[in-house]
């Protein structure tokens, strides 16, 4: 026996690396096919895996960027909504490229990438409003500057006469 505490740790737990657990386990064609929840809960993307909680963790965001959709545009920022959208549209591709393939999280990756696109278009065209609003008081303050120099001019030609 050896006297280093390590060495006789990892010999007493040997017998347990030489389960069948690391050899590739060979499907059993006697077995059953499973249907309904039993299918769902066993399969590649159910409950037991990070592929089905990520995406129902990912909806949060969604509902929060729908309830966004009741705050006036001005409060909104561009590029945090520019942002969903591009994410939304990149892993909606990606989510048919990986494997296994992830139609749940293909499903909340598009309505992310459709609530930024709303998001997105609110702001610029609220912007644009504003920006047309802006050169048309400009426009309108140089029309009235004109008819006021006018006014005063004839306010002075009354006056000297």
């Amino acid at each position: 026996m050896s006297f280093r505490p390590g060495s006789r740790i990892f010999n007493s737990f040997r017998p347990m690396f030489r389960q069948p657990l690391l050899r590739r386990r060979v499907g059993n064609s006697a077995a059953p096919e499973q249907t309904g929840f039993a299918k769902f809960w066993n399969s590649k993307v159910g409950p037991k895996t990070v592929h089905f909680w990520a995406p129902i963790m990912k909806w949060s965001i969604v509902l929060a960027g729908a309830a966004d959709l009741a705050r006036p545009a001005e409060q909104l920022s561009l590029n945090t909504n520019f942002a969903l959208m591009c994410t939304g549209a990149i892993w909606t591709r990606w989510c048919f490229v990986i494997r296994p393939q992830n139609l749940f999280l293909a499903t909340v990756n598009f309505f992310l990438f459709l609530v930024g696109a709303t998001q997105v278009t609110r702001i610029t065209l609220w912007q644009r409003s504003v920006k047309n609003v802006e050169t048309q008081a400009q426009t309108e303050g140089k029309v009235l500057e004109g008819e006021l120099k006018d006014v005063a001019k004839k306010a002075e030609k009354a006056v000297k006469s």
